[in-house]
């Protein structure tokens, strides 16, 4: 069982921006979700965790390993999987993974070559080993990109934005992708998608302003709502004076129609019932952070 603790996370910048703040998790094997809106602190968080920067204060243990002291230690059973890869060079997918393989430090031939017929063949894509990557659909990508993320076996695999330009078919051809490999493994899952998290995370935490706002399993945080989320359909002109007497945590657009959604511990008049959804868990913490 691989662990990740970190301990009263803080970094500020040069420029006195708070990025983290105060941050404690616990993290094992599986599927973690780290939900939060861009600028939320997901990012200054990850980097952290790979040793690109150091924080102001705190602590983080990879396996027992102190690795704000020791970053080379997690870099070398670390995974990344970034939201785009940018540009790629116009090389066959199978001598792209042998050259990244290199660079991570696996030596010998047969090795490399026994690891890239294994992953391209568990991402499914060991029948376009000579085709140039650069031609690949978006879900081929992906699925490149985790097959290069688990180059030299690694126990901590960190995912940014994943499924953003996927088709619905690729989206679940790669979600189940990432469910089989977090068995084994530490899985942190950033992104800003609460359906990613829905259908793939045990454990998850919705984090703001660097700050962890609540952290559990979505099941538990989703239960906690029940009998409190109340919906109606209301005329635009007067979402002011809703949002002024109620706790409206969301509104959408349905058929041309505007629905808000609200927190309540009794049932205010007018308004129906609703199951409470890990949406509305994301947007009741966000509204008491507010």
């Amino acid at each position: 069982m691989n662990t990740l603790k970190i301990n009263n996370l803080k970094l500020t910048y040069k420029n006195g921006h708070q990025a983290i703040r105060n941050v404690s998790l616990e993290i094992e094997n599986g599927m973690f979700g780290l939900l939060g809106h861009n600028g939320a602190g997901k990012s200054s968080l990850m980097k952290t965790i790979v040793g690109l920067q150091k924080p102001t204060s705190g602590s983080i243990l990879f396996n027992g390993v102190d690795i704000i002291s020791n970053p080379d230690y997690i870099k070398k059973h670390l995974g990344f999987l970034p939201q785009d890869f940018g540009v790629y060079p116009k090389v066959s997918a199978y001598n792209l993974l042998d050259h990244l393989a290199l660079i991570k430090g696996i030596k010998d031939h047969t090795e490399r070559k026994n690891q890239i017929q294994f992953l391209l063949e568990k991402v499914n894509l060991w029948d376009f080993k000579d085709k140039e990557v650069h031609t690949f659909s978006g879900g081929m990508k992906q699925r490149f990109g985790v097959a290069q993320a688990l180059l030299g076996n690694p126990k901590i695999i960190i995912v940014d934005e994943p499924t953003a330009g996927l088709d619905p078919e690729e989206r679940n051809r790669f979600n189940t992708l990432l469910n089989d490999i977090s068995t084994e493994v530490i899985v942190i899952l950033s992104t800003h998608l609460v359906e990613d998290v829905k259908n793939l995370c045990s454990e998850m935490t919705i984090m703001s302003q660097g700050e962890i706002l609540k952290t559990g399993k979505p099941k538990d945080l989703i239960s906690e709502l029940e009998n409190k989320i109340w919906s109606k359909s209301i005329k635009s002109e007067d979402l002011e004076s809703f949002q002024n007497t109620f706790n409206v945590i969301s509104q959408q657009l349905i058929e041309r129609e505007l629905y808000i959604t609200v927190y309540s511990d009794k049932h205010p008049a007018y308004f129906e019932a609703t199951d409470p959804l890990l949406e509305h868990v994301y947007f009741y913490t966000l509204s008491q952070k507010s």
